[in-house]
Formats: C-alpha cells, sequence, structure tokens
C-alpha cells in the first residue's frame, strides 16, 4: 500500500527515539496542515524551485512536455502532468521528486529494523501516522502487529474519523494512540475541516475504555480553537479516562506552508495565526481545571501556584 515518506529519528511521535511511517491518504481537510503531501492517497509530484540549476535534464525526460526552461526560470505544466516520475529520476539537482510509493509490510518492516538500537536506548519505537491511517486500515493494522511481532512499541496517530471497525484493528497492535480533537463544536469542525465530527467523537468516548495508552492532542489554531473555553471543554470530555497519558496542545505554526507551492497547492487559509506564549500559558492553565496532565508541544506544565 501507499506510503508519503517514512521518518527517522523523530522525537515528536511518541516516546523515545521513533521511527514515523506517514501514510498517504487522508479524509479530512483541515485548512492549517502541515503535511499537505499526505492528504492525497495519489503520488504527488513536487518541485522546489531554489533548488534547480536549469539544466534541462527534466524536459529531456519527460514525456508529456511538463517542463521547459523559459527566460523566467522553470516552467512546470501540471496539467500535462501523470507523475510518471522520469524527470524526478533524471534531476540532478533534487529539485523534483515523487511524494507517494507503495511498499510492502516486510519492506517497511525491514526500514524501521534499521533503526532498532536507538529505540532500545530511548524506550521508542515505530509510529504510524499520516495522512490518516484509518485509509489504509488493513495497512497500517498489519504494520503494527509486525512491528510489535517483532518487539517493538508501537503507536498510531488518528483523527479517528472512520468506522470502529477499523480503529479496533488499529488497536490490537497499538501500544499507545495518539488522536486529536479539534473542536467539540461539530459545526466549527465542518468549517475548517471539511467534515463533521460526531463520528470522531463516539470513537473517542469508546476509545477511553479501550486497552491501549492514549494521548489527546489539540492543534492550537486561531480563530478556530484558541480559546480558553474550546480548550477546558475538550479537558472536561476527556477527564477521567482510565489511561490517558496527558492532554497535549500543539501551537499551529506555518512552516508547512511551502510544500503547498511545492505541490502546486492552494495555500493554508490566510486567516490562520499561531497562538503567542502568553495565549498557550492561558489554555494550558484553563485544560488543568479539568484535572488532566497537560502539555504544550511535548512539555509539561506545572499547575499554577
Amino acid at each position: 500500500m501507499r506510503i508519503s515518506h517514512i521518518q527517522r529519528f523523530s522525537i515528536h511521535d511518541g516516546p523515545g527515539i521513533r521511527t514515523t511511517v506517514f501514510l498517504k491518504g487522508c479524509n479530512l481537510r483541515c485548512r492549517w496542515c502541515h503535511n499537505p503531501e499526505s492528504i492525497s492517497a495519489a503520488p504527488q509530484l513536487q518541485f522546489f524551485p531554489l533548488r534547480c540549476i536549469g539544466c534541462g535534464a527534466c524536459a529531456e525526460a519527460c514525456p508529456n512536455g511538463v517542463h521547459a526552461a523559459t527566460a523566467d526560470g522553470h516552467r512546470l505544466d501540471r496539467s500535462r502532468c501523470t507523475v510518471c516520475g522520469a524527470c524526478a529520476a533524471g534531476c540532478y539537482a533534487g529539485a523534483l521528486t515523487v511524494v507517494g510509493r507503495d511498499m510492502t509490510v516486510e519492506e517497511v518492516l525491514e526500514a524501521v529494523r534499521a533503526d532498532r538500537p536507538f529505540y532500545d536506548r530511548s524506550g521508542g519505537g515505530v509510529t504510524v501516522s499520516g495522512g490518516e491511517p484509518l485509509m489504509q486500515a488493513d495497512f497500517a493494522s498489519a504494520i503494527l502487529a509486525a512491528c510489535k511481532a517483532d518487539g517493538l512499541h508501537t503507536a498510531v496517530e488518528t483523527n479517528l474519523s472512520g468506522p470502529w471497525e477499523r480503529v479496533e484493528r488499529l488497536l490490537g497492535a497499538s501500544d499507545l494512540v495518539m488522536m486529536d480533537i479539534k473542536t467539540l463544536d461539530g459545526q466549527e469542525h465542518r468549517q475548517w475541516t471539511g467534515a463533521d465530527n460526531a463520528e470522531i467523537l463516539a470513537n473517542a468516548r469508546r476509545l477511553a475504555g479501550a486497552d491501549a495508552a492514549v494521548i489527546v492532542r489539540t492543534p492550537v489554531v486561531a480563530p478556530l480553537n484558541a480559546t480558553a473555553a474550546h480548550v477546558r471543554a475538550i479537558a472536561a470530555f476527556i477527564a477521567g479516562w482510565p489511561r490517558l497519558l496527558y492532554y497535549e496542545l500543539l501551537p499551529y505554526h506555518p512552516l508547512g506552508s511551502s510544500k503547498y507551492e511545492s505541490l502546486g497547492m492552494a495555500p493554508p487559509d490566510d486567516r490562520l495565526a499561531a497562538p503567542d506564549e502568553q495565549t498557550l500559558r492561558e489554555l494550558a492553565e484553563a485544560a488543568m481545571q479539568a484535572g488532566v496532565e497537560v502539555r504544550v508541544a511535548g512539555m509539561a506544565v506545572e499547575a499554577p501556584s
């Protein structure tokens, strides 16, 4: 099945040093997504103009006339592109690449096994992320099961937007589930992600009683949810979950914006804003009022004295 990439030495996708397998394809359209290359399930051509040296090798390799050298620089006609990969294979400078490749479970396992010494020393392991793993539930669960059988700690990052039967498949081989709750308000969720959250919240309630440890995370994005009322409500919703490790606030950042242009996609919503440090502190304190442990971008937050 299809992945977008495998990231080694990750420290933000679960405990310890991890290898994160990013699957391709997502069923939400979050306006702030910082991994736009994982949204579409199809392979995509990615172009980085600053790396281009104008050698013309891509134009020679492409059978469809997608590339051309002009007085204004490199021209790329995506309407002609079939993502055959010929241009990327011939690009000496690495300005062109194809995002999305098919791998078997064994191929993924071979890649993650290479870093076993780092997992053993740091308490790390393997995380399956996306995109959305529920879009490829059979493949995701097979990867997790193979890693677990190999003695590796397993984690999955999911938006929980999918049938519970798919969620159960992932739970069966996951030591840790990291899930998002962006807002409890269905209309707001639909406005900012393109989908309702009724199924997500129903799955979250069932997840609360599952065997896997859980981390609940909220991407803090103004103007969607960067208010004490939003965060306090989410914290109250998850308070008392028996296997909740902590509630994490993830501040939005615009660092992934350049990826959109490289993929020929429309840029993120220009109304989005990152919360400042004071706002994050206030949100963390609001969440702690519900009695949950809170972290901000991986860092523990102490309760106010």
